[in-house]
């Protein structure tokens, strides 16, 4: 007579939605949920589409792991607490200002180390946002501006680098914000310059979505001669008019964004540009979009990120006149498309230049200006080699 069939339980599996830090807290995450039958989705709100497509993952989740014990957190479990915590999926909720403490997931203060996801070594250094975008819930879900401090920091990048990380990346709600709610408020800048200091071996240290008006002196000089810092600067932009930045409460012009851009390229001109942009905001019309547009070519935008507007309730900008819907949807679809083909130019630029280039897992990799670069088969991941491309295939260099 046989004995009973022992089952193995599956490892816990966390699910990230939405932006580079809640990658960073993910990986926390998973450490202190390690060995239990469980399934977190890290989830995101910053538009109607990140609802969406949570609560997609969420039934995902549920299908794939019946037996699980299935939580949510990040943003939209703060936001969207009522809708979220109605479906039969959701087992429980994490407040988004608690997933970091051990004792939500009934784990030991000393938790397991953290082992990262990815071969880039992600670091939240600053969370919240003070500012008040009329667009915009993240400070519902996140607070107000909170900042690592400088040790701390240290610390935390220590761990990455005793586990290999070739590249540092700095994340935040809010990064060029980090420092404020410090003692003296240092700038950014400070940051940079003590983990540059503090570990001459690190090869690569790349910033994440900056505001390009609290780009301080210092954070200035060292990204533009700073050769371990990636030539690649994406700024939280959102738009290319006056006016709409206005009725956004964004604290940055068109003149700015291009003012900044222009002094750092006279420094680096490899320097890469990204940005947000948001098609179709509340009293967007044709003229405000052609500005849209064009400051796509004017800063040469090459890692574009377009947001078709959605209103997000309990926002200033879902109570002002909405522009239709088909509108949006062209106008997003045009502004991709700008950047495509700006992306193109950028690209062939790239030929015959030798890259040093991070590989992934999957075969690819990134080069200093975050191009997409096809590596050869069987190269370690973690690995920096130099790779001169010859062609492209669907916007990777090969």
């Amino acid at each position: 007579m046989s004995g009973p069939v022992e089952t193995k339980a599956k490892p816990a599996e966390v699910i990230t939605l939405g932006c580079r830090l809640n990658i960073a807290e993910s990986e926390r995450i998973g450490a202190m949920v390690a060995g239990e039958d469980v399934v977190v989705v890290n989830s995101c709100a910053v538009t109607s589409e990140a609802v969406r497509q949570t609560r997609q993952a969420i039934r995902k989740a549920r299908r794939a792991r019946p037996d699980a014990r299935l939580l949510v957190t990040g943003c939209a479990a703060d936001i969207e607490r009522d809708a979220l915590a109605a479906m039969p999926e959701v087992d429980g909720l994490i407040a988004n200002t608690a997933k970091l403490d051990p004792r939500s997931w009934n784990a030991p203060i000393e938790s397991a180390p953290v082992v990262p996801a990815r071969t880039r070594a992600f670091v939240g250094v600053q969370n919240g946002c003070d500012h008040a975008c009329t667009f915009c819930v993240i400070p519902q879900g996140r607070g107000t501006s909170r900042s690592l401090p400088v040790a701390e920091v240290l610390r935390v990048i220590e761990r990455h680098l005793d586990q290999g990380a070739p590249e540092v990346v700095l994340t935040g709600v809010d990064l060029t914000s980090w420092g404020h709610d410090l003692p003296d408020a240092p700038g950014l800048g400070v940051l940079v310059e003590a983990i540059l200091r503090a570990f001459p071996s690190l090869p690569r240290l790349r910033l994440s979505s900056v505001d390009g008006i609290e780009i301080d002196p210092l954070l200035f000089d060292l990204i533009a001669h700073e050769q371990r810092i990636m030539p690649h600067l994406h700024l939280s932009l959102q738009h290319g008019h006056d006016l709409i930045l206005k009725r956004m409460k964004r604290r940055h012009s068109r003149a700015d964004a291009v003012e900044i851009v222009a002094r750092l390229k006279e420094h680096r001109a490899d320097l890469s540009i990204g940005a947000d942009l948001i098609a179709g905001f509340p009293t967007e019309t044709d003229e405000h979009h052609a500005a849209n547009l064009s400051i796509i070519d004017e800063l040469d935008i090459v890692h574009g990120h377009i947001f078709p507007y959605s209103p997000r309730p309990g926002t200033p900008a879902a109570r002002m006149p909405q522009v239709d819907r088909a509108a949006i949807k062209t106008r997003a679809a045009e502004l991709r498309k700008a950047t495509t083909a700006r992306r193109n130019l950028w690209l062939e630029s790239l030929i015959g230049r030798p890259q040093e280039v991070l590989a992934e897992r999957d075969g690819t990799g990134y080069g200093p200006s975050f191009a997409r670069v096809a590596v050869p088969q069987g190269t370690p991941a973690g690995t920096i080699l130099t790779i001169t491309p010859t062609t492209i295939e669907k916007g990777m260099l090969l």
